[in-house]
Order: structure tokens, then sequence, then C-alpha cells
């Protein structure tokens, strides 16, 4: 239990609380928070004690991340995650009293609530790549009252002294699954990691069985990406020359797109595939589908400011697309109703192949609304990268450097 009792200047101790309150009583409402371990731990860490330089009312917003460090470029390389987040893979992980954790990715909020989930009993130890991380986490878990969390300055990739450990927990977007991790565990223990698969991540809490990991849940979520040996970058391409759109390929097999300058000048294609999605109502699984079934898969996003209305897909942040030579065709929706809000499904495809390509995403629209779309997400398996062909069951294979991801569909 934290033994920190102290405020900042503009706010009393009641204030703290109540606000803690409010976060911990929004994460049980929207479903985030399922276990009273979980809401304990919650309550009883000060979350505002690892981001001083923030104000007291955003540490409390509970989806809301704290970013704690930003590039040349201003984007955000290290943050306290939203407890949303957070909270979300201490589910996932179901830390248990007396149990040992590696968390990989540190902040020392984070570890915190390990630390009360696991007990007196229990060990943690959280490591960071960046010593900035690294000495922020130390100074402000012992502030806290968690001075008995080993904080470790080390690549996340590599294998740390005090395993094995029941439960590993990275807190960074990781695009493949480090041989490390799996040999720190002990026998029954979980991996939970943000895992990037074709630029889209879930949080997946995998179960090692032998040489191969299972899992056990997936969750959306994002992340700021892993630096060090098992970094990866995504590959960019602007069809149009600026930024108004950006093209990205996150994986090692990716499709030619010497093809693609020129492509949006032409006219677009539009097809629908009579498939309808309620406003609010999630689809993400739709999303994976397209990027285990389709090739030359990848996402396609558009620049706001520079925004010209050529291209208007159903995501602007993200959104799934697929190229063949000359040719790219990319998701699109509709709206259709009003009272309750409703929207089509459907693709727009450029280039001399557009049609075809858009009728390849309207047909595979309408396989996962009729086979998948009632049962969820897939089973991801990962294998070691060594594993043959004639080794793995049938579905789609995404190859990593360390690992082959098997991914399986109801």
């Amino acid at each position: 239990m934290s033994t920190f009792s102290g405020t900042t200047g503009q706010s009393s101790q009641e204030t703290v609380e109540r606000l803690r309150a409010g976060m911990v009583e929004a994460l049980r409402g929207d479903g985030t928070v399922r276990t009273d371990r979980v809401e304990a731990a919650l309550l009883a860490v000060p979350r505002h004690v690892f981001a001083p330089e923030v104000p007291l009312e955003e540490a409390y917003e509970p989806v809301r991340a704290l970013v704690t460090k930003r590039d040349e470029h201003g984007l955000a390389v290290s943050s306290v995650s939203a407890a949303q987040i957070q909270a979300l893979m201490l589910e996932q992980a179901d830390v248990q009293p007396g149990m040992r954790v590696e968390e990989i990715g540190s902040g020392g909020y984070n570890a915190a609530l390990i630390a009360e989930l696991v007990g007196p009993d229990g060990d943690v130890v959280t490591v960071d790549i960046d010593p900035f991380v690294t000495d922020r986490a130390a100074e402000y878990l012992d502030a806290a009252g968690y001075g008995r969390v080993r904080v470790v300055l080390a690549d996340g990739s590599e294998q740390v002294t005090g395993g094995p450990f029941d439960r590993i927990i990275v807190t960074v977007g990781a695009w493949d699954l480090s041989p490390a991790w799996t040999d720190g565990l002990a026998d029954g223990g979980t991996i939970t990691v943000p895992l990037r698969m074709h630029g889209l991540t879930r949080s997946i809490t995998f179960r090692r069985e032998g040489d191969r990991l299972v899992s056990l849940s997936a969750e959306v979520c994002g992340f700021v990406k892993m630096q060090g040996a098992d970094s990866h970058d995504e590959y960019l391409v602007l069809p149009r020359g600026t930024k108004e759109v950006g093209l990205r390929f996150d994986e090692l097999d990716r499709p030619d797109t010497s093809g693609m300058a020129g492509v949006l000048d032409g006219p677009r294609t539009e097809l629908w595939a009579e498939v309808t999605v309620g406003n609010q109502e999630p689809f993400d699984s739709l999303y994976l589908w397209l990027a285990c079934a389709l090739p030359g898969f990848g996402l396609i996003s558009v620049d706001s400011a520079l925004d010209t209305g050529t291209v208007v897909p159903a995501n602007r942040m993200a959104c799934p697309v697929i190229v063949d030579g000359d040719s790219l065709a990319y998701l699109a929706l509709r709206k259709t109703g009003d009272s309750p809000a409703t929207y089509e499904f459907g693709a727009h495809g450029f280039g001399l192949n557009g049609k075809r390509l858009a009728e390849l995403v309207i047909d595979q629209v309408q396989v996962w609304h009729s086979d998948n779309r009632a049962y969820g997400g897939p089973t991801f398996t990962a294998y070691p990268a060594c594993t043959t062909d004639d080794q793995l069951p049938d579905g789609p294979v995404i190859d990593k450097r360390h690992v082959r991801l098997l991914i399986t569909w109801p």
C-alpha cells in the first residue's frame, strides 16, 4: 500500500482522492475494470505523482495518456499510458499475490499498480531503454512508497536478471515477440503485449505452450512504439507526393508500390457491400479480417490540413487499403439512415484495376459479415521463426523476425 500523502500546492488530499475515485468509477462503469483487486490498486496508487508536469485533473482523466517526453518533431516517445489501457492490460494479465512480474516499458505508475497486485511477497522489475524514463520512474516510485520495485536501464527485448517471471507485461508497442520474453517465462506464465500486425495493434495475452505462445485474450489498443534492437518502422508511400494521402505497410512482405505515383489522379470507382453498421458500433475485427484475407494490405490515412476530398476512407487516421501494381482500393462508408444512424460498407478504387480491387474488398466484407462478425476476433499463435509451413496448421501467417504468427478465425 502506498504511503504517499502529499498533494500539489493547489489541491488538497481530499481533491486528489475524489479525482482518483471518479477515474475508477468511470473505468468500472465502462467495463474496463472487472475485478476488485484491480480497482483497489487503482484507488491506492497516486497517479499524479508520476506526471507532475500535468495538471491534476488531467492526471486522473481515465482515457488520457500523459506525455512525459517528445522527440525533435514533437512526437510522443514516452508517456504514462491512459489509465483505461493500463487497467485493461492488468485485467488481461491476471496478476496474483506473490507473483514475480517483469514490466517492459517503464514510467513508474503501472509498476506501482503491479506492486499493489503482487503484494509484499511478490517481486516487480520494470525495464526501459531510456535513462530519462528510468530515472523518473525510480524517483517517483520512491516518492509514492514503492521503492521495492526494481528499475532497470536496459533494452526491453533482452533478458534481465530476476526471472523466471510469472507475468511479463509489455507497455510499449511491439512489432515482434522477443525470444527473451518467452525464455524468461516461468511454467504456466503469460505475456501481455500490444502487438502490431499490418499496422493494427492488439493487446494480446499469450500463454506459453511448449515452444509456442497461444493467445488467451485480445483487445484493441495503441501504444508508443518500442525502441531498441526490436524496433520496427512502417514503410510510408505518398502517392500524391505530399502528406495529403499516405499509404503505410508494416510487415516484411509488402507489395510493390512503384506504380503509385499518379494513381489518385484518375476517376474513382465506388462499390457498396449492402452490409451496414450502427453509429458507435465497433467493427475492429473487420480490419483484421481484411488484413488476413487480402493481398497487398496496408493502411491509408488522410491529412486533414491538406485534404482535397480525393480520398474518403472509412477512417481518416488508419483505414484498410490494398495495392496491386498501379491500382489501389480502400474501405469506405456512407450514411444510409438517420434514426438510428447507420452506415453501409463499401470500397473506392483507383487505377486501371481499381474496380477489381474494390470488388475484392467488397467480397471480403461480405464474408466477414456472414461468417465471422458474430464471433469477434481470432486466436493468435506465435511459433518460432524456424517453423516450416508443413509444421503449421492452416490459416493466414504473418512472418516476423522472431516468430511466425498464425491467425485462426472461428
